[in-house]
């Protein structure tokens, strides 16, 4: 330990900072088929970068809006379309020989990301969504042929259905494509954010190089309005920092010598000199990236519930098309055979089943990311809105982990105000954070500091300086001790809650004392009123003593109290609230919790900062702010219900319309209409989407937690 973090008598605070850590579509993208043809479904798997996502958004909303323009005129020339709208198609044969043509080319052009998925998935022994539209659009197109040519029933032309078929899912897949294209994109904003050059220091001079060109221990210039060129620790001057683009906070923050900043913030006011500590894939912005993109390509249990129903379905819809047919065979009416098997082959599609999951998920990922709620487990987000206890690290987490003037005791004769600017004065030289503690209290009230020379440190002891003539010292209880003088009656009840206590003595007479404590954070107590409103039970883990723990939890309001614990020995605890039978969160800084935060149900890492790749967390609250707990509980429970809505929606449509496509209402004189089942099959496409998109209203801001 050095000298000057001893000067203060040998106090163990327990404090430390919070860590500051052009191809076509179907030939690039398969529909809900990787682009290796293992049948990843998109939205949920086999995305490895960033930039491909912008490039398929971009390609199948070509690709919609071309085959959107086919698809007019090939419904619009189709009989059985226009005998449905109630107009008459002429009889030319030029003119009836274009719905077919069309037809076929939104088959293959428009449908081929879906026939190859299809494809992909019969090869490797797994039906799915995507096999099954393959189907559908391969029935509708052989029908429609074989009504075309005379061949079956002039009734059974699909070619509207068919083109309907493949613009909406060219849309659905462009929706699911954008909503992750747009999280990355507001990844690839932030490193639009970086500067094209940064000024290095080099010796007395100053040399514009790129920020590729730095390296660790580098020191670069900062100037007013400029971007931090990569993670690093303020070496000199104090600014105003836009950390937005990284925690999502609005409000700029103070940063200054020996503080760590970010890549791609910016200094807004001020001047200075950063020393590089990370560049390259070590910054936090990368750590950020990775996480986002691991939130992408992980797959849940509600993804691989809809990839099991979807599979369900597809044996289903086959059963339902083998029974239809057996059926109105058996009834002796082959032609209703016919016609009522594709029906359900055709109305089947699954499509909407396909998004009910992959399209939630995105834009919740996304709407996290902007408010700095950094997903990189779904399985996390999916668990949180079970949560029952919140286990919350004090240090750094509920409190800012660092120390705050609290209160000043003076002596007889003395005034409070006057003890602490002497304090103040005494101070004016050191670096440790208690003075740095004691010259803000002094400043914040607004005290005139006399001028203060010939300082000096004693190791365990504290710092001496002379102040107007006087020599005044400020230190711990082996300062009284050197004097033999005793504390002052004040300091009592300080000492019982735990409190750090520092002395003043003015030519060998005790002055004063000053009552220090670890900052609690402004937010703590809103987050805590907010999880008792939800019925949660607050925990708080430190490893400061009892009493000093009791005074922030007497603070807050905090339920159960776990103090006196060593880092290695906070997963044990965690593991102790499971077997009450709790659902665990804990909420840790990332570092020295990583054990803890992997054993809790969910781990949330808070402020984590340059530290934002800690595996171990299933969230990163990238704000020191406790409320992005609450962010991340209402998104849970936002995400989940839209996830359970379109799940039923997507199954129930087919469940219900597949039987009355068959015609199991035919004996009562219904049934269903091939056009009908088209429409509903669409409309289930669109609402779902629609409903998924309704997360983007959520309001994750901390002032909105407040009242959450």
């Amino acid at each position: 330990m050095s000298t000057e973090s001893r000067h203060h008598g040998g106090h163990d605070q327990h404090l430390r900072s919070p860590a500051h850590g052009e191809e076509d579509a179907e030939e690039e993208h398969t529909g809900h088929s990787s682009p290796d043809g293992h049948g990843d479904h998109a939205g949920h798997g086999g995305h490895s970068g960033h930039s491909g996502h912008g490039d398929h958004a971009a390609q199948f909303r070509r690709l919609f809006l071309i085959m959107l323009a086919v698809a007019i005129p090939t419904a619009a020339l189709d009989p059985a379309f226009a005998e449905l709208l109630g107009y008459a198609v002429p009889e030319t044969p030029w003119l009836r020989g274009i719905a077919p043509v069309l037809g076929t080319v939104m088959y293959v052009w428009g449908g081929r990301p879906f026939l190859t998925g299809g494809l992909s998935e019969l090869r490797s022994r797994s039906p799915g969504m995507m096999l099954l539209i393959a189907l559908a659009l391969t029935v509708a197109l052989l029908s429609s042929w074989g009504a075309t040519l005379g061949l079956v029933d002039a009734g059974l032309t699909f070619w509207w259905e068919l083109a309907l078929l493949v613009v909406i899912m060219l849309l659905g897949h462009w929706m699911e494509m954008r909503s992750i294209a747009r999280t990355s994109s507001a990844l690839d904003s932030l490193a639009a954010l970086m500067p094209d050059e940064a000024e290095r220091v080099d010796g007395e001079s100053v040399t514009a190089v790129s920020p590729e060109e730095l390296v660790a221990g580098d020191v670069v210039v900062v100037r007013p309005g400029a971007s931090v060129p990569a993670d690093g620790r303020i070496v000199s001057g104090t600014a105003s920092m836009d950390e937005s683009m990284i925690t999502g906070e609005s409000q700029t923050v103070t940063r200054g010598a020996g503080e760590q900043v970010v890549a791609g913030t910016v200094a807004t006011d001020s001047g200075l000199r950063v020393e590089i500590t990370a560049v390259g894939e070590e910054t936090a912005l990368a750590g950020i990236r990775r996480l986002v993109e691991d939130a992408q390509n992980s797959s849940s249990r509600a993804q691989r519930l809809a990839d099991v129903a979807a599979a369900w379905l597809f044996w289903f819809a086959l059963a339902a098309a083998a029974a239809t047919a057996a059926a109105w065979l058996l009834a002796g009416s082959p032609d209703d055979a016919v016609v009522r098997t594709i029906t359900v082959l055709v109305i089947a599609c699954p499509h909407a089943l396909g998004l009910a999951v992959p399209l939630v998920v995105s834009i919740a990922s996304e709407r996290a990311a902007r408010a700095g709620v950094l997903i990189s487990d779904r399985v996390a987000m999916e668990t949180m809105r079970a949560v029952d206890t919140v286990l919350f690290d004090k240090t750094g987490t509920l409190t800012r982990g660092e120390p705050e003037l609290v209160d000043v005791a003076a002596a007889a004769g003395r005034e409070p105000q006057q003890v602490l600017a002497l304090a103040a004065a005494a101070e004016s030289d050191s670096e440790h954070p208690l003075a740095a503690a004691i010259r803000t209290a002094a400043g914040r009230r607004e005290l005139e500091v006399p001028a203060a020379e010939n300082f000096s440190s004693s190791p365990a002891v504290g710092v001496e300086a002379t102040v107007d003539g006087a020599r005044v010292q400020v230190g711990g209880p082996r300062l009284l001790e050197e004097h033999g003088l005793g504390e002052l009656d004040a300091v009592d009840p300080w000492r019982a809650e735990g409190a750090i206590i520092l002395h003043v003595v003015v030519d060998g007479a005790a002055a004063g004392a000053l009552r220090l404590d670890d900052a609690v954070r402004d937010a703590s107590r809103q987050t805590i009123e907010a999880l008792h409103a939800r019925g949660v039970e607050v925990a708080m883990i430190t490893g400061d003593a009892e009493a000093v723990a009791q005074t922030v939890a007497e603070q807050l309001g905090i339920d159960r109290v776990i103090a006196g614990v060593r880092p290695e020995d906070k997963s044990a605890e965690v593991a102790r609230l499971q077997q009450e039978g709790r659902r665990v969160a804990m909420v840790g800084d990332g570092v020295n919790d990583a054990p803890a935060l992997a054993q809790a149900d969910v781990g949330l890492a808070i402020g984590a900062g340059t530290d934002v790749a800690v595996g171990s967390a299933g969230i990163i609250l990238a704000s020191s702010d406790p409320r992005g707990v609450l962010a991340a509980l209402r998104l849970s429970d936002a995400a989940r219900t839209k996830m359970r809505q379109n799940l039923w929606w997507a199954a129930g449509y087919n469940l219900i319309a597949v039987p009355l496509a068959a015609g199991v209402l035919a004996p009562v004189g219904f049934v269903l209409p091939m056009s009908v089942g088209a429409v509903l099959m669409s409309l289930s496409t669109v609402l779902v989407a629609a409903n998924a998109q309704l997360l983007r209203r959520l309001d994750l801001r901390p002032e909105a937690m407040d009242s959450a």
